[in-house]
């Protein structure tokens, strides 16, 4: 399974690691992706998916519901 965020599709970014003597080498930043589960009272089921914290504050903010249904017209989330 891919590190990949299930609502918003963040992923893993490519960067440098730079030492003391500023010698750089490639290395990847990954997401901070949490399992949880959560209840849609909508379709009156639970479900498990993979986001990243941020997803997660997002979904405390505009709710499960929302963060859900826009997840699924992007097509991140599938049905």
């Amino acid at each position: 399974m891919s590190r990949v965020c299930e609502i918003t599709g963040k992923k893993a970014i490519v960067g440098n690691k730079v030492s003391h003597s500023n010698t750089k080498t490639k290395r990847k930043f990954n997401v901070n992706l949490q399992t949880k589960k959560f209840y849609l009272p909508e379709e009156d089921k639970w479900i498990t998916i993979r986001i990243s914290t941020s997803a997660l504050k997002t979904i405390n903010k505009n709710g499960i519901s929302a963060v859900v249904k826009e997840a699924r017209e992007q097509g991140h989330l599938k049905k």
